[in-house]
């Protein structure tokens, strides 16, 4: 029964309306007007940011409060956005730890270990240069197809 809920969530949530998603997520502590996501978004008219939200609250992501406010109900994780992780109210791409970790470790090898060209010297930077390589291509690629 989720897979399928997922798979129409994945298939709705695009566009306009996952910007919207996007930005409620970077919000997600407090409840967020028709207005200010006009305002945030760039949007021609009201009416386009409450169609959008209305698409997200029938969709069960979004709930509404009796001042007409809505408000994140649920935090899926379908599409580009399972490539993303919150932290500290930024959406960051999910590569980006081990980007940052592989990248410490390789600038922290020779310090801690003298290179004395041997054969584990060599192989140990070729394969942590690899890895950083990897994860640094994989944290821009995710980063490129954030919604903005």
């Amino acid at each position: 029964m989720t897979e399928d809920r997922d798979r129409i969530i994945e298939s709705e949530l695009k566009g306009l309306t996952l910007r919207v998603y996007w930005h409620l997520l970077k919000t997600r502590k407090e409840p967020i007007g028709v207005r200010s996501v006009q305002r945030a978004l760039g949007m021609s008219s009201p009416s386009v940011a409450l169609h959008h939200l209305e698409k997200l609250r029938s969709l069960g992501l979004l709930g509404k409060d009796s001042t007409g406010e809505y408000h994140l109900a649920e935090q899926v994780e379908v599409g580009v956005l399972q490539n993303f992780v919150g932290v500290l109210g930024f959406l960051l791409p999910r590569h980006l730890f081990f980007s940052a970790m592989f990248t410490v470790m390789l600038v922290l090898y020779p310090i801690l270990y003298p290179p004395d060209f041997s054969t584990h010297n060599i192989v140990a930077f070729i394969f942590g240069g690899f890895t950083v390589a990897i994860f640094w291509s994989e944290t821009y690629r995710a980063w490129r197809l954030r919604p903005l």
